[in-house]
This record gives C-alpha cells, structure tokens and sequence, in this order.
C-alpha cells in the first residue's frame, strides 16, 4: 500500500490549483463553481531504477527500448505520444508489433475521452493488455507539470503546452536521477521522445530543446517497418471539417459547408439532418431520412452523396420541388460499372472531362429510366459524424498493375469492403501480393474532394477466403461484434466457488435467502429450443381452491450475480447482448453464468425473480405480484417434447396437467391481444441441419416449424414483459427501462398497397394496427398456401425497429408498442442474453424494496446512454445473426449441389420455388421461401419494363412472357463466389416461365 502525502498549499500557488467557471443550471440560473486541485509530489515516474520514485510505487515500466533500438535514439528511449497520436493512428499502437515502453499522461486519457468515446474504450483496453509497457502518468496532479490555462489560450493550446511540459520534466527528471559517478563514464540517459501528429507541437517542442517526432518518422527507422507503415492512417484524425482541393487537382466534389453554417441550417429549417443509407440495387443513389419529409431525401450521382457512408450522420440541402426526382428502376452494379477503374489514378479523375469513370457514370444516370412517383430529392452538405470504423474487405486482385503482381514495393489499390452498402477503399500498401486470396481489415481515414475514392490503411489479416475460420471472425467484425475472451478482471467478479456453486440450506441469516419464497414445491418446467443451454425462463400454473388460476414466470435472477459497476456489468453493458450465430454463440455473461449458475435448469435449486398471477379461466387477471424467489424446475422440454406431452391424452400427472392449463390460458391471452389489435407478423425462419461430426458442416436447409407450444411460451414472457413495464415504469416514471415499438409512417406501405390492389385486387387497410391485422387477414390466394406468409413477411419490412428507452425522455403517449397493441412494454424475461433486462430486474428489484436502486439508474442521461449502446448492439446482433443464416444457407446448397451432381455424373442444381417480389427494368427479385432467402435474376437482353403494374416482359422462345409482383416461378440455385465478400454466393436464374440462361 502507497501511503499518499498531501502537501498544505501557499496562498500564492492557488491560482495555480484553481479553476474557477460559471454554469448554467437546468432552471436557467448561472452560478460560479471553484474546483481545487492537491498537488503532489508523490507521482511516481514509473520508470525503472529512478531513485526518486522506486520508493512510491511496486511498479514500473520496463526499461527503456533495448530489444528494439531506434537509430534516432541509440541510448534508449520512451514514447510520449500527443492526444492526435491515438486519434489517428490507434491501429498503429495496438498493433503487437508497436513495441515501445509509452508514457501515456493523464491530459492525452481526457483529451481522447472528450474527443471520441470508442476510442476512449479502445485506448482504456489498451492500458490493461499484458503484452502493452505503458504507464499511466497524472501529469495534472504532479506539482512540476501541472499547468493552468492562459487568458487568451485555447483548450487544445494549453493541453499541448501541458504535454510539452511533461516531456520536459521527464527527460530532466531522467538526469537528476541518473547523475553521473566520479570515476566513471557518464551514463547513456534515455531520451523520453514526444511523438505527435501536429506539426506545429513538433516545432514548439524542437524550439524549447525537447526531443519530437512524427510517427511516420519514428516507424521507418524501427524493425518491422513495412509492416507497421502499412497501419499508419492516410492522414490524421478527419473529423469533419472540408477537405480542400489538392492543388493541381480538380475537385470533383463539392466542399462541405462549415459546422456553424450547417447547424443554423437545420435549426432554421432551410437543411435538413439524418442518416445516410446507401442503394444495394443501384451504387449511384442513396437517400436520408428526415422528419420532414414522409419520404426519404432521394440523392442520385456520386457528386450529391457527397462521400457519404452508410450509417453517417449528414446534413442534406433539399432542391426546389420542379428538380424532384423517382428513384432509378434498375439494378446499377458497381463491380460491373467500375471494373476497369484505375486506383493509382482514381484520385487524379478529376483533371479532364473525357475521363473514361466519370464519363461511363454521367452516361448511366442519363440513360437511367425513372417512374413518376417523385420524392423529395437533394445532395450532401456536409457530415455532422462520421460512421467509419475497420471494415472487413478484400484486395482487388485487379487493382494491382501488372508489373507489381509480386513485388512488396509500395502500391495503390482497391480494398473491396465485404458489404455491397460501402465504397471500395483505396489503400497504398507494400503487402498487396501477400494479401490477394485473404480477408483482411481495413480503416477508412479520409476522403478528399479530389478523390473518388475514400482513402484507408491496411489493420490486419484474418486468414484466407473461404476458410471458416476467416469467415467467422470477419462476420463478428463486419458487425462490430465483440469477440475476445473475457478478461481476469470480468472473471474475478464470478461466484469464487466458481461450478461447485449452490444455493445454500434455507436459513433467516442466509443472503441468497433475505427475502426471497420458497417455490421449490411448485411443478415449474421450462420449455426451449433444442440444446438450449442458457435457460432463461421457466413456468407453472396450477388451479386455486377459489376456481381460479395461479399462474408463473419464473426468470433467472442475474442480477444478484452482476452487480452494478463491476466489471463484469461494464462488460455485459458493453457487448449489450448475446450474439446466435448458426454454429456458435458469443455470450454477453461468461458461461459459468449463462449455461450454469443462472441457467434454470431441471433438479437443481436455482434463484430466480417471479411473476405470479391469480387469472380467471377466462384469462382474466385478478392480481399479479413480484418476488425473488428460490425454485427447482422438475423439467426441461423442447417445443417438441412438451407438444406431445400436453396432446398425449394417457398423460395425465401434474407436470402435464400444468402445460394444459398454461396453453389454454395462453390461447385466450393471445385471443385478446389479437382483439385489441395485435398483429401477427413473419420473418423467413429456417433451420439449418450441421453435420455431427466435427467438421458441423451445413447438410440440409429446411423451415421451421412453429408449434402450439412456441405460443404458450411467447404469450407468458409478453404477459411477463408487459406487467413488469407498469410497475417499474409507476414506481420509476423517469428512469424505467421501457421498449417501444412506433406506428409506422402510412407512406412506408404505399408501394405494398399498390402491388397487392394492382396484382390482387386486395386492399390493405393501415389506418391502425387492428384494421391492419384484419386486412392481412383476408390477404388470401386459396391456389398459393404461402401466399399470407408472403405478404406478411413483406408488411414486416414496412414497419419502423422496436427500440429500448428510458421512459422520462419521450412523451407518455409514444410509450406504447403498435406490433403487441400494448400500450407499454419492456424487456424482463432474458437477463442472461440481454442487458435491457438485467436493468429492468434492477428496478423491479427496487419497485418491490427488495433492494435500492442503484444511483445509476435513478440518471436519466445515465439509462440513456446505456440503452442507445444496447439499441446498436441489438441491431448489429440481429444482422449478425442473418449474414450467419446466409452464409451457412450457401453451403448447405453447395454441399446439396455437389451430392447432385454426384448422383447425375453432371453440375450438381438446386431447384427450389420461389416468388417475384420486386421487378426492375432489367432483373426480378425473387424470394425462397423454403429457404428464407433472396436473390436477383438480372436478364441481360432488352426487355419491356412497366413500373406502375409491377410487371416485366421478356422475350422467349419467339414470345413474350410477362411476369409480375406475386407471380409464383421456379429457380435454379448455384453457389458462386461473391467478388465482394470472396465467399459463396447464391446465384439465381429464371427456370420457369422462362429461362433466362438463354436471355
């Protein structure tokens, strides 16, 4: 233990340790805060043998570098890198082969937490790796570094100053404490270097004799240097200030307006604010959603997106209404368009207008054919965040020129980014040849206005295409899914017992029993998927002597095992959820949690939190009351198993007994829900047969099949969900953890209704969610049984994202979730997968004075913060999820294809049904029902296109054949290799009516 000496300071030194400020209260009222600071004089250094602070701290650094000694520096050296350092080049100093002792000063931590959280995170990471010497030193508290702000002087000025007042004090701190030894040579004193990104920093420092330099500079007299020069970024940190033209380059975008001028705009009006989406069909139009438009700000050519990316926060300039375009009716490939583009030119396009690109995209969106439906159309002004980050791409073995296709000298090329929503990245690297065949990740850095392209640095490589190792890895990074193991600290938080874990014997002085009842009498079970592990919930229900029904929902009691503010609660925060994935899950709680002391599983007492109503036979409910409790489930079913359990009618004991009252309490639930007006939505749900050797290779694909049981689960964890919500939410009306679910704007089904009236002559009724599931009801066609299914799963794709918020940010009345027709709702029932619901068993832990609540979430900006990280993390799981179910989908069909073409001697085909959903002027998109997925048929001779009937004509076999919206044909599926993502791609052609093979 460091006993801390806090020194009395002299009057005159207060101005040195004071901060005096005026803030403005949330009444409007401005008051003068004074904060103090105590300096010390006990800092340690933490550097090795200095005789100064050796007796502080147990801990230091290690020496300086000797493994790796720097020309520049031959006596030995430390980094102290500047704020911009870790701003721009955050890949460089992760990377294992950046190896150099690093004094990293409290002024850089709070100037990077300020300037970016997720670098914030990465950089706190950063500090904890054991392979990292890095020492955290408190400059601000140090009696010889701490420093004021000037009058006049800005907050990046005085933190420079600061940065070069600690490099200062180090490299003579270094002298006093190495002094030299009569009789001896003096000795060799390491140099502790200022390594920054800003010229100007660089220049100060050099003119007050301290030791500076750029990382780039620093990196080419190290080991390793052409790998490392690879991650150093194309240019410092861009955040969103205009990038002007290169001199002797012509702009080929327009500068974006400066910040003041586009906040004005949109709080005048005149601009307007959202996030940009990019066209998977057609790679020259985008658009942006915005509140004041009921349809999206249409953005056609390159020029008006403005070097937008999917996901960037932008601010969009609307043209007068006469220049109003319809969105293009065609598929536009990028791939196909931009196969002969050059990347060492692609940034000099600019210079002539008989340039071949720009020419060949001028000619597309001339020749491109729109229908009438105009919509509000406009162009980019400026980018209020960036969404950039490491993107999972490929090299384009194109890109390289033929007389650099082995050579490792540096060369410009195309990395093409795994998702067909993002630009290719132009990347200058020595690797390339090395790289061409692999998986690799790559950062954009910038995008100037004189360049076509963004401009990014090679991170690093995740194995070779195709290889499911590499292709695992690259699905959880393309979808910011955290991966890593979880560390000690997260670890130590664990029950210490570890699996040897029980509830102990029922005793008053018991923590595990303070307040909890004893349920283990109760006839409880759960019901799951197949091979579940991470059991959740469990139910019983038994009759009352009054004639009514007891029924429960018995859910895992996480929180008495993650405590708020631990690590382990940090970490569960952080990753938000836990990820399914076809062959694995990464789990949001480690597994001693999740699939063991959590985990309800049969015969064995396990703690959990109860919901327990007292309901009619109608399923009318008389009360509802929360307990933690303590319960031994007496067994775990599968859908399967407990559907022939309740239809067996030999079956007649208690734990039978209990399903049957459950699923005719949940019939009439669901009868009342749907009566008040909920809808009954689909999605393309499939299952995917693995191989049970080792290999778990995909054999078959085949639906899913929904059983009576999946229902009664369902209709008890909304009951559960949703009488959870009005008690946090009474007890809590400003912090509850709510979910909610919006109406969806009437103009998302507008084209939805059209295609069924014009195709079907069915009217589709969206004036609420009730007159909404009546009319999906009647959307009938007795000759196509998956007809419903069909245009359920296509009304599903009309709706707006169910999201999680905190209930005193929005007005009472958006409380209410349109799919469940419930006016409030939340999420209770899985805290071992979802951090939403560890909140709410937070507060209903509370709302019952079982415990306090944490002052955490009595703060609403604090539930705010949280819930906007879960709403990404839950987003990003659930496409996760898909690309999983796709890419397994593909091999099980490749798989499939190859038995075929086994048995018949010739290629293996896969023919499956499919239905038209969507017609272009020269393709259909179809969808697979039998196997959940879509796909394009592009036909390549002229065809006759009519986009307000949704129909297409080709010709065939000296005919025409017209084919239309809902049309029912038949495909043929291959497994090819995508150019984007280098992994198997279902392929589709037209089979029947036509083949389009032969178009």
């Amino acid at each position: 233990m460091v006993e801390i000496t806090i020194r009395k300071r002299p009057r005159t030194e207060a101005v040195v340790t004071q901060r005096k400020f005026f803030k403005k209260t949330a009444r409007g009222k401005v008051i003068k805060v004074l904060r103090e600071r105590y300096l010390r004089d006990d800092v340690a250094c933490g550097i090795e043998n200095c005789r100064s602070c050796s007796e502080l701290t147990g801990t230091s650094i290690l020496p300086p570098s000797g493994d790796q000694l720097h020309p520049l520096f031959p006596n030995g050296h430390f980094v102290l890198p500047d704020t911009n350092v870790f701003l721009s080049q955050m890949d460089l100093v992760e990377s294992p082969l950046f190896m150099p002792p690093i004094i990293l000063l409290q002024t850089v931590i709070e100037e990077v937490r300020h300037r970016s959280l997720p670098l914030y995170n990465r950089l706190k990471a950063l500090t904890r790796m054991d392979d990292k010497r890095i020492w955290v030193f408190y400059n601000e508290y140090r009696s010889e570094t701490a420093i004021i702000r000037e009058e006049g002087e800005t907050p990046n000025d005085r933190n420079d100053r600061g940065i070069r007042k600690a490099t200062e004090w180090y490299n003579s701190h270094i002298s006093v404490n190495r002094p030299p030894i009569r009789g001896r040579p003096s000795p060799k004193l390491p140099t502790v270097v200022l390594m920054t990104e800003d010229a100007a920093n660089r220049q100060k420092a050099e003119h007050a004799g301290i030791a500076s330099i750029s990382v780039r500079k620093y990196i080419e007299g190290v080991k390793d240097a052409n790998q490392l020069l690879d991650l150093l970024a194309a240019a410092g940190a861009e955040d969103i200030e205009p990038t002007k033209a290169v001199a002797g380059r012509q702009a080929l975008y327009p500068d974006y307006l400066p910040a003041a001028m586009l906040i004005a705009g949109v709080k005048s009006g005149e601009l307007h604010q959202g996030h940009f989406n990019a066209n998977q069909y057609n790679y020259l139009e985008g658009s942006v959603p915005v509140p004041a438009f009921s349809k999206p700000i249409l953005l056609i050519g390159r020029e008006n997106m403005n070097r937008a990316v999917q996901g960037d926060v932008v601010v969009v300039e609307v043209f007068d209404k006469k220049e109003w375009k319809a969105p293009a009716d065609e598929v536009v490939d990028q791939d196909a368009a931009l196969k002969n583009d050059d990347a060492e030119d692609s940034g000099d396009e600019g210079e002539g207008e008989g340039n071949e690109t720009v020419a060949r995209e001028k000619n597309l969106l001339e020749l491109e054919k729109r229908s009438s439906e105009k919509q509000p159309t406009g162009r980019i002004v400026g980018v209020i965040k960036r969404n950039w980050r490491a993107y999972v791409c490929h090299i384009d073995s194109t890109s390289l020129t033929s007389s650099n296709t082995t050579s490792l000298s540096l060369q410009t090329v195309f990395a093409t980014p795994v998702s067909r929503l993002l630009p290719r990245i132009r990347l200058r690297t020595r690797q390339a040849p090395i790289l061409i065949g692999q998986k690799i990740l790559v950062t954009i850095d910038r995008w100037d206005t004189t360049s076509r392209y963004p401009e990014g640095h090679f991170v690093r490589a995740l194995g070779k295409v195709e290889s499911k190792e590499a292709e695992q890895e690259s699905l959880l990074l393309e979808f910011e899914v955290p991966y890593r193991p979880f560390g000690k600290a997260i670890l130590d938080c664990l029950p210490p017992q570890g699996e040897q874990w029980v509830v102990p014997p029922k005793s008053s002085d018991s923590p595990e029993w303070k307040d909890r009842e004893d349920l283990r009498g109760l006839i409880i079970c759960s019901i799951d998927p197949p091979n579940c592990q991470d059991i959740d919930d469990a139910l019983h229900a038994r009759r009352l002597p009054n004639g009514n029904i007891e029924a429960g929902v018995h859910i895992a009691d996480v929180s008495h095992f993650v405590h708020p503010d631990n690590p382990m609660d940090s970490e569960a925060a952080s990753r938000g959820t836990t990820v399914y994935l076809v062959d694995k899950r990464i789990d949001m709680l480690p597994s001693l949690l999740g699939t063991n002391l959590c985990s309800l599983r049969p015969f064995v007492e396990r703690l959990a939190f109860s919901a327990i109503w007292e309901m009619t036979p109608e399923a009318e409910i008389v009360n509802v009351s929360f307990t933690k409790s303590v319960i031994a489930s007496k067994a775990a079913f599968t859908y399967d198993e407990a559907q022939i359990r309740k239809d067996d009618p030999h079956q007649q004991d208690e734990l039978t007994q209990s399903i049957r009252l459950l699923n005719s309490l949940a019939l009439k639930l669901k009868a009342g829900r749907m009566a008040a007006g909920a809808l009954n939505l689909a999605s393309p749900e499939v299952k995917i047969q693995l191989d049970t050797s080792e290999s778990s290779d995909p054999i078959d694909v085949e639906q899913k099949e929904l059983r009576e049981t999946n229902s009664l689960v369902e209709e008890f964890m909304l009951l559960a969900n949703i009488s959870v919500a009005r008690k946090i939410q009474e007890t809590f009306p400003q912090t509850a953890v709510l979910r909610r679910h919006l109406p969806p704007p009437r103009t998302n089904f507008e084209k939805l209704q059209d295609i069924l009236m014009k195709r079907k002559g069915m009217k589709l009724d969206v004036s609420s969610s009730g007159a909404l599931a009546a009319s999906l009801d009647l959307c009938v066609d007795p000759e196509l049984p998956a007809f419903n299914t069909l245009v359920r799963i296509m009304a599903t794709r009309c709706m707006l994202s169910a999201e999680y918020f905190c209930s005193g940010s929005v007005s009472r009345d958006t409380f209410g979730h349109y799919g469940l027709a419930s006016p409030i709702y939340t999420h209770f029932t899985s805290p071992i997968r979802r951090y939403a619901d560890v909140l709410a068993h937070r507060q209903l832990a509370a709302a019952i004075g079982y415990a306090p609540l944490h002052a955490t979430l009595h703060s609403k900006a604090h539930v705010e913060r949280v819930l906007d990280i879960v709403n990404r993390k839950h987003r990003m799981a659930q496409m996760a999820g898909r690309a999983s179910v796709e890419f397994y989908v593909g091999l099980a069909l490749k798989n499939r294809g190859e038995r075929e073409k086994g048995k018949k001697g010739k290629a293996g085909e896969v023919r499956e049904e499919a239905f038209v959903i969507r017609t272009f002027r020269n393709g259909l998109g179809v969808f697979v029902s039998k196997l959940g997925i879509e796909g394009l048929v592009m036909f390549k001779r002229d065809t006759q296109f009519d986009a307000d009937n949704y129909t297409i004509t080709v010709p065939s076999g000296g005919k025409d054949v017209t084919i239309s919206v809902f049309d029912k044909v038949e495909v043929s599926i291959e497994v090819e290799k995508d150019k984007n993502t280098q992994r198997g791609r279902v392929k589709m052609t037209l089979v029947h009516p036509v083949d389009s093979r032969s178009l």
